[in-house]
């Protein structure tokens, strides 16, 4: 039963808010002042409703006397002012008197659903950090245990760790955790991408140049790697990799060594080297387009990420923590789920996996505007049901997807939707041979 503190020096409105408070089964005690609310109170409540003018002082004074306890004010002086006043020194709400019994309940339920939602999320963050040592890496299911043990085991050493899964199930985050794990927290990560860099600009990006080394070389530049020194390298997408960069990285786990392009001496370097992709590298081997020698450095230690599909009871869990993330970078109270929207996120295929659920749930937040999110603010296109009927495979979903929406949505929207880049959408499109709608 929640409990309700009421602080006013008018009897006739003390009494009848008291009445009011108690048929709708709250538990509801009384002040006439004060330091009788402040003694009364020592031993918390779920809600203080104290009128603005008191005989021994404001109302809002109950805000720093109960810091962990939302405050609602009353005032027969309503005004914009005085509700402004009330709101920067620390009142969840403001009502008028004479007020309206039915307002006055619904605004007391709302901020008690409010105060409910903030401790069940201040909780799950606990229970998260507790739990969950990648940080934004959620879920019970086996294999997201596995990944987090071995992530536990594989940080505190130097191991050249390769992260494998599919786009979107958190390789960068992975690769974070083993920073911050390691004795080399310290010292920088620095992250590459090596999709975005430009063939022609790939050496010199990562190793380095010395000024004069090619047309535009104005000046010496530090490389990547050696921007790395003493902490860890992350290689995103390490498969990208020119053939050329490709023999400069293996002398880097080889020899500890770089060598600036356009420099006849040799550099040395003490870098962790975490490497990650979503391809298969042993095909590329095969292919020749990856070096053999360097694939098996890198795999010293692998760790596999499951694609969102296969863990499928991790998914309720994972969006109230989106949920919770996404309410705070929008500064907005967080709403609920409702039971349709969480059947409807559980059933659908998530080819974008985890990046294409985060942008689902903070749509679903924008649309809500402050309401219980339904399977409606989700937008889930092509939802397909595990378990019911012929469940589309991923490629299967993403031939229907791309084939549906290519008409009216850019090829920018079509990859933010899937929760894939842009160059991604392009592969996986030219892979399946899917042609791109004229116009």
């Amino acid at each position: 039963m929640k409990r309700i503190h009421i602080v006013e020096d008018e009897e006739v409105i003390r009494r009848a808010l008291h009445r009011l408070l108690e048929r709708e089964g709250y538990q509801v005690s009384a002040s006439a002042t004060l330091g009788e609310a402040r003694a009364a109170c020592q031993d918390g409540v779920d809600l203080v409703i104290s009128d603005l003018r008191l005989p021994d002082g404001e109302g809002t004074a109950m805000v720093e006397a109960c810091p962990d306890t939302p405050v609602l004010i009353m005032t027969s002086y309503a005004s914009v002012r005085s509700a402004v006043e009330a709101m920067k020194q620390g009142a969840v709400d403001y009502i008028a008197k004479p007020f309206d019994h039915d307002e006055m309940l619904l605004c007391v339920d709302r901020i008690l659903k409010q105060r409910r939602l903030e401790q069940e999320n201040a909780r799950l963050r606990e229970d998260l950090e507790a739990v969950y040592p990648v940080k934004g890496m959620v879920g019970h299911s086996p294999a997201m245990r596995a990944v987090c043990a071995t992530v536990e085991k594989v940080a505190p050493t130097d191991t050249t760790v390769l992260i494998r899964g599919e786009s979107g199930t958190g390789k960068e985050l992975v690769a974070r955790a083993l920073h911050d794990k390691s004795p080399r927290a310290r010292a920088p990560i620095i992250a590459v991408n090596c999709a975005t860099i430009p063939e022609g600009l790939v050496e010199s990006e990562l190793f380095g140049h010395e000024k004069g080394a090619f047309t535009g070389a104005a000046r010496t530049h530090r490389g990547l790697v050696e921007a790395a020194d003493g902490g860890t390298l992350f290689l995103d997408e390490i498969g990208e990799l020119t053939p050329a960069a490709q023999s400069r990285l293996l002398r880097v786990l080889q020899d500890g060594e770089i060598r600036r392009v356009g420099a006849t001496d040799n550099r040395r370097v003490d870098v962790r080297l975490v490497a990650a992709t979503h391809r298969d590298l042993e095909q590329m081997v095969r292919d020749g387009r990856f070096r053999d020698d360097l694939y098996y450095r890198l795999k010293v230690m692998e760790i596999t990420l499951p694609p969102l599909r296969d863990r499928r009871e991790d998914i309720p869990v994972l969006a109230r923590f989106l949920l919770d993330k996404a309410c705070q970078r929008l500064r907005r109270s967080p709403p609920e789920i409702t039971d349709e929207a969480l059947s409807a996120l559980t059933r659908h295929h998530w080819p974008g996996n985890v990046r294409e659920l985060e942008n689902a749930i903070e749509r679903a937040v924008i649309l809500a505007d402050g309401q219980d999110i339904t399977a409606q603010h989700l937008a889930l296109s092509g939802q397909e049901q595990a378990g019911a009927g012929a469940e589309l495979s991923l490629d299967d979903y993403f031939r229907q997807f791309v084939l549906d929406n290519q008409g009216h949505m850019t090829e920018t929207e079509l990859a933010k939707r899937l929760g894939i880049s842009r160059k991604a959408l392009w592969e996986r499109r030219t892979r399946m041979g899917i042609p791109r709608k004229a116009g």
